[in-house]
Order: structure tokens, then sequence, then C-alpha cells
């Protein structure tokens, strides 16, 4: 007998069915109301109709269009986050759970790969819903990017798998605030220097993040994946922060995960590095024949 539950939500008394709230979900990750009705298999109208539905009901739009397409507001996020706790907690036999951000996505993925056997699940989320995950029991090993949030997290074992640089690219005094990376480290750099700010607006979205015009923090290791280069006001080094992983106990699983992560991150700083050792090696041959 197979038995399973699926999820709806109630908002501001609105009933919104699971379907409706796949909708908002698959746009989220496509970026792309077309997209998304092509994941899902239904007409593009159709998927409008359910993101209309959900806006009446959350008193405001959840979906905001973007440069690169379409993106969640923040109630928008909200309500996705909703329907994906809920989601987990109604399932029956939990698989391996690993929480991350976008900015460590890459890098946990390509790790995970070393856990098939445990039909690993990955949740994308920031570091606030990561610990939440792991507090609630939801998860086993959470990657955080902000070590500040740490000390929301000091019942669990860590361990310190990675570094991340940030990049400040200044436009004035408005600023536009990230919702992914240690961003309360930067911001209190800011602080430090005395420098006056405002926060004017917030986004999840990269492609909107760097087309605002605004003054923004962005971990270096997002913009080297997307290939985007930007002048930092201060060097990244300034803003270093550590990545580390969080855990209840060391298990099998646990400890074969965060050597497979460790490596990852050694196999990302040696790659480039074997680039520009070549480039100089073709560069001083060029010389040479001159």
């Amino acid at each position: 007998m197979k038995i399973s539950a699926r999820v709806s939500l109630d908002i501001n008394g609105t009933l919104i069915t699971s379907r409706q709230l796949e909708a908002l979900i698959a746009v989220r990750d496509t970026g792309s109301q077309t997209a998304a009705a092509g994941k899902l298999g239904i007409s593009v109208p159709v998927l409008h109709k359910y993101i209309s539905l959900i806006s009446e009901a959350a008193g405001g739009p959840v979906l905001k269009t973007t440069p690169a397409g379409s993106a969640l507001t923040a109630e928008g996020s909200e309500i996705a986050e909703a329907a994906e706790e809920m989601a987990l907690r109604c399932v029956r036999k939990r698989r391996f759970t690993v929480c991350c951000s976008p900015v460590t996505e890459e890098l946990v993925m390509s790790s995970l790969s070393s856990l098939e056997s445990a039909r690993p699940r990955l949740v994308v989320s920031d570091d606030e819903y990561s610990i939440r995950m792991m507090k609630e029991g939801r998860a086993e090993l959470a990657v955080i990017d902000d070590p500040l949030y740490l000390f929301d997290a000091d019942e669990f074992e860590m361990e310190e798998i990675a570094y991340s640089g940030m990049v400040f690219v200044d436009n004035g005094p408005s600023f536009i605030r990230y919702r992914y990376g240690a961003q309360r480290v930067a911001f209190m750099y800011l602080e430090t220097a005395g420098r006056k700010y405002t926060v004017d607006a917030e986004t999840s979205s990269l492609t909107e993040l760097v087309n605002s015009g605004k003054s923004f923090f962005v971990d270096e290791t997002m913009l080297y994946r997307k290939n985007l280069r930007f002048r930092s006001a201060v060097d990244p080094k300034v803003l270093r922060h550590a990545v580390t992983a969080i855990y209840r106990k060391e298990t099998r699983n646990i400890s074969r995960l965060i050597r497979m992560l460790e490596r990852q991150r050694i196999r990302g700083m040696v790659l480039p590095l074997r680039i520009i050792y070549a480039l100089f090696l073709l560069l001083m041959l060029y010389i040479a024949k001159d």
C-alpha cells in the first residue's frame, strides 16, 4: 500500500492547492514562466492563473519581471519556502538531506555524487532557513556561508570546508542586499569603516542584483561561476570569510561528504592556477621568439 501526502497552504483565508504552489516553485527554479509551464506540462495561461490566485491571496504580487525573466518577490519566496518546508514534513521516509545556498550549490552538488547510494536530497535556500532545517531535524548537514549565523548553531558540530572573498561594487550610498552569502559580514565592514548607507532593496536574483545600478556585495565565487567581472572597491580578501559545514554527529555519510567538499574546493582552486601558469609559459615562449 502506497500512502503519501500533498501540501496545500491557507494564505489569508484562501486555500492554495499543491498544484498552484508547484507553479510558483517552478517559476523560481527556472526563472521563466514559459519554462515553468513546460516543466509542469501546463499552458502558460494556466500558469498565469495559478500565480494570479496566489497573488490575490497574498495581497500583492508574488512575481516580478527581471531582465533575465521572472523572479519571486519577498512574499513569493516566503510562500515557496513554506510549501517546501511542509512538503518535507509530509515525507514519511526522509532521505539524507543537505542544505546550502546558491553560493555553494555547485560545490555541494558535485560532492553529493559520493552519496548516490543514500539518494541524497539537496535543499537550496539561505543560511537562516538551512539552520532552521537543522534545528527541526529535517536535514543531516548544512553548508553555511555567513559565519555570523554560526552563533545560532552552537549545538552542532562544525568544520570549515572552504573560504570565499566578497566583491564590493560601489555605486554610491544606496545599496541592494543580496539574499545569499556573507552579507552581514560585508555590511559590518561598512559600519566599521563609518560609511553612511541605506539598504533600499533586496533580491534573490543575481541578474537583478548586478543590473540594479545600486551598490552591493556578492561572493566572488558567484561571479566567477557566471563569468561576470566587476571591479571591487576593496580587495575581496579584506572580506574573506569561512564556509562551514554543520552537522549533529559524524557518520559515515557525513565524513564522506565533508571529504568530498574539501577535495572539490582544492580542485576549484588548483585549476585556475594551472591555467594561469600555462598562459604565463605561452607568454614567455612568445617573448623568447621575438
